[in-house]
């Protein structure tokens, strides 16, 4: 007789056929089980730190193109080695061309201070950050927090348009200086008694590390020390060798111009492989000058380029080995012959590589996120914290609606009082109401004790990973600006492009099932409802309240 499951009957021996599951449901199978339990196919677990993370689903076998950024993707620098340069440079001219006080030439670069998804307030000198809704949390006017009422009468009392010219957002890494600059020149000017016009610092800043950047001179200096700056991930050309021998065609798409992009590449990928003994052996195609975002929404001409980068005429074929500089979307997808949702783009720059792409094309997006490791790292060290959070949080919501109920039922013992005429009954309401009272102020004192040391974990949590700012994807409990923007624009995000190199070049990359607060499984919540704020429904249990009020 065969098994209720369709196996062999018992005691059939050691070599009788495995079990079958039911129809359809192939997924319960021994064999199924057995190999998720121990692959037998040579496998690596990816750590978290190193995974891609999946907002859309993306399936990399219906990709045929993959395009990188080069600066803070493909090339990824020591942070505060690069930030203190540009720092440094930007403060020189703005002495030196712009008139600023020598005193300035003191400041130092805090690279705490600054985060991505700060807003700069250029009418008030303030720098603040923002949850997803736009929520105004932390704030500061030079290097000191801004005093709460000042921040409720800016920010609070007005919706705060992140589109007005008043505003500017810092969505890159290279653009952390700036910020820097912006309160290190405020907290020293104004400790001197100084009066400054925001509006004009900031135009200052601008334009000098504007400047700093499109002379070469902050290149010309990372050239020089190369090591000094950049850094040598050796998994990233096993990674590109790896989207290559899946079919892929890659290219390059950079805003840096061709002898920068030479010299970095050439040390970041040559000789990695032997198989590539030049970087442009892995890309099909490369662009610089590319002038993103404007390429993925106005319309230029795409040049070819010749062996010393002068412009060779315009270009009409995309050769591999070749340079490009310029261009536009359009002109890129024709040449190459692949477009729309089968060329995936792996970008730093939230604005210039990931929104532009995505509201000006079909093009898939990967945003390359550095803030990912160490965030990670630290909420990993600190899981009985955020475990010890999660209990209390719900916790609180029982005792809240604890709360609730008995504030209720004292009012509805109140509005008996009044009537009662009985002293028997009035002793025993009476007594019902100390109870109550009692039990209210036990359960305040519980959601008082929950909250503080809610608070005090958050607090703990947020202030050991910045002391300023809390962490890079959270404002408060909610998400941050930042990480909304990246929920919104990037398909899937990582930590670095070389992340890859753990995936099949024929992934599926699939997204969590979307779920809001009302599918989410949460606490049972409890309402005070009585007879005198309607009637419960035919089968439920009358709650204190109705109790109470008869």
């Amino acid at each position: 007789m065969p098994t209720a499951r369709g196996g062999a009957p018992a005691g059939a021996g050691a070599h009788a056929a495995p079990v079958t599951p039911a129809a359809g449901r192939a997924y319960e199978a021994p064999e199924i089980l057995s190999l998720l339990a121990a692959p037998h196919v040579g496998h690596r677990e990816v750590p978290r730190a190193r995974q891609i993370f999946v907002n859309r689903n993306l399936r990399m076998d219906k990709i045929e193109l993959v395009g990188f950024d080069m600066d803070y993707t493909l090339a990824m620098y020591h942070l505060q080695q690069l930030e203190e340069l540009a720092f440094g440079m930007t403060l020189a001219r703005m002495i030196s061309a712009l008139g600023y006080p020598q005193q300035l030439g003191a400041l130092h670069y805090d690279p705490a201070f600054v985060i991505r998804g700060l807003v700069m307030d250029k009418l008030h000198g303030n720098i603040f950050k923002m949850d997803r809704h736009n929520h105004v949390g932390r704030c500061y006017h030079g290097r000191r927090p801004l005093p709460h009422e000042e921040l409720r009468r800016l920010y609070r009392d007005e919706k705060v348009h992140l589109s007005s010219p008043r505003f500017a957002w810092i969505d890159t890494l290279f653009a952390l200086p700036e910020a820097s600059l912006f309160a290190g020149i405020i907290e020293l000017l104004e400790g001197e008694g100084q009066t400054i016009d925001y509006e004009k610092l900031w135009a200052d800043i601008r334009e000098s590390i504007d400047t700093v950047h499109r002379d070469g001179t902050l290149k010309a200096e990372v050239k020089k020390d190369l090591p000094r700056y950049l850094v040598k991930d050796p998994e990233l050309g096993p990674a590109l060798h790896k989207l290559r021998s899946g079919g892929k065609k890659l290219f390059v798409l950079t805003n840096s111009l061709w002898d920068y992009t030479d010299a970095v590449m050439s040390y970041v990928l040559d000789g990695v492989l032997p198989e590539y003994p030049s970087w442009r052996n892995y890309f099909d195609a490369v662009v610089t000058g590319a002038a993103k975002p404007a390429f993925f929404s106005e319309r230029r001409p795409l040049y070819a380029l010749a062996p010393d980068g002068a412009r060779a005429g315009e270009a009409t074929s995309i050769e591999r080995g070749r340079w490009y500089e310029g261009g536009d979307l359009p002109t890129l997808e024709r040449l190459i012959g692949i477009g729309g949702d089968r060329v995936l783009y792996v970008g730093d720059h939230i604005y210039g590589d990931i929104l532009r792409s995505k509201k000006s094309s079909l093009w898939r997006t990967c945003m390359v996120v550095e803030e990912l490791e160490p965030e990670l790292a630290w909420l990993e060290k600190n899981q009985d914290a955020l475990a010890e959070m999660a209990r209390l949080e719900a916790l609180r919501v029982r005792i809240e609606d604890e709360i609730s109920v008995h504030r209720s039922a004292l009012n509805a013992l109140d509005r008996r009082l009044d009537r009662v005429g009985d002293p028997a009954e009035r002793e025993r309401l009476e007594a019902t109401r100390r109870r109550d009272k009692a039990e209210l102020e036990v359960l305040r004192r519980a959601r008082r004790d929950a909250d503080e040391r809610v608070h005090e974990l958050e607090r703990a949590l947020e202030e050991g990973f910045n002391p300023y700012w809390g962490l890079t994807f959270k404002e408060g409990h909610e998400n941050s600006r930042f990480a909304e923007q990246v929920e919104n624009y990037a398909c899937v995000y990582t930590s670095r492009a070389s992340n890859f190199v753990f995936y099949s070049p024929m992934q599926y990359f699939r997204s969590p099932r979307a779920a809001m607060p009302h599918e989410l499984a949460a606490a049972t919540r409890m309402s005070p409802w009585g007879d005198e704020h309607g009637a419960p429904l035919a089968g439920d249990r009358p709650s204190r309240v109705s109790k109470a009020s008869k």
